[in-house]
């Protein structure tokens, strides 16, 4: 079976534009979808690019392409008044997903909250309504992302993305041949047909 390693945070608009679509993809392609949450200011960090909302005009050239994509999928789209949020708490809480086995409806509520409903992610109180109103456990959440082993996975993960080539997110990695970018899905159901 193929397989299609998704590397996101849900700081990222495209990785939202990427996740409306890819399980969809996947199934049309009986692909597998592996979630690989990380920290994406990490992967920047690591790899010293510059975050490309810090760039006045290319950010204002995506937020324009990104409403053009989420017209062309049919999915809400807004932006978040309250970018550029603190995803720490929130990505720490994938990682408490997938241990979970909730991640597909952990990653469904936030990428909703923060670029279709425009929630703060970075605030605590508002990562917990998010998953009291998704029906999940925010006192288990809360109370795990706060350990020091959830902490160090997260750390972990960002720096195993860096091996494995990620430098941004959306990445999608297809039998080891990555693709970057929300707008190279073509390419990575290609990939999958072929």
């Amino acid at each position: 079976m193929n397989t299609v390693d998704f590397y996101y945070d849900f700081i990222s608009p495209a990785a939202y534009l990427a996740f409306t679509q890819l399980p969809e993809l996947c199934k049309r392609h009986d692909a597998q979808l592996n979630y690989k949450p990380m920290l994406l200011g990490g992967v920047f960090k690591a790899t010293g690019i510059t975050p490309p909302a810090t760039i006045p005009s290319k950010l204002a050239w995506v937020q324009r392409d990104f409403a053009r994509y989420a017209e062309r999928y049919g999915v809400a789209f807004q932006q978040n008044p309250h970018f550029i949020f603190n995803t720490v708490n929130a990505m720490r809480g994938a990682i408490w997903a997938a241990d979970t086995n909730c991640l597909e409806a952990y990653n469904q509520a936030m990428f909703q909250a923060a670029w279709a409903d425009a929630k703060d992610l970075g605030d605590k109180e508002v990562l917990a309504d998010i998953m009291n109103s998704a029906g999940l456990d925010s006192a288990a959440m809360l109370d795990t992302i706060a350990q020091p082993e959830c902490k160090g996975a997260l750390i972990e993960a960002t720096e195993q993305a860096v091996i494995n080539g990620v430098f941004g997110a959306p990445t999608m990695i297809v039998n080891g041949e990555l693709y970057f970018g929300q707008d190279r899905l073509e390419w990575v159901e290609r990939a999958l047909a072929e």
